[in-house]
């Protein structure tokens, strides 16, 4: 076997190739993940469970729409942020809890557009925003 040969038949071997969900339960219409449950449509990510299309995700769960989040809980059009939970239209948010439309935040709670508020106030206004913008 030559080098020409040996390429040619890998090349062969590749478009064959059934792309699997491996390690994955309940991953429907997924593509590329890796041990992730009762997910769908997800793209290239791992160890997601009761997630809807998320794309080159990891460790997440209970999360929608988001891209490139890592360690995440209950996240919805989110992207490129770790460790968080329930952080709605957010980017790069490290360790933050309970964030609406924030930006390179870390370790902050009950944020909108990156400012602090209250509790209740949190939630008021989120009420009416998600309603607002559609989000229920």
């Amino acid at each position: 076997m030559d080098a020409e040969t040996f390429r040619r038949e890998l090349d062969q071997l590749k478009r064959t190739l059934v792309r699997r969900n491996l390690g994955s339960y309940e991953a429907k219409d997924c593509t590329f993940c890796a041990s992730c449950m009762f997910s769908t449509g997800c793209r290239e990510s791992y160890k997601l469970t009761h997630c809807t299309n998320c794309d080159h995700c990891s460790t997440c769960t209970h999360c929608t729409d988001c891209s490139h989040c890592h360690d995440c809980a209950y996240c919805r059009s989110s992207d490129h942020c770790i460790q968080s939970a329930y952080l709605t239209l957010c980017s790069d948010c490290s360790g933050c809890t309970y964030c609406f439309g924030c930006v390179g935040l870390v370790k902050k709670e009950f944020c909108i557009l990156n400012v602090q508020y209250s509790r209740k106030q949190y939630f008021d206004i989120v009420a009416k925003l998600e309603k607002q913008l559609d989000l229920h």
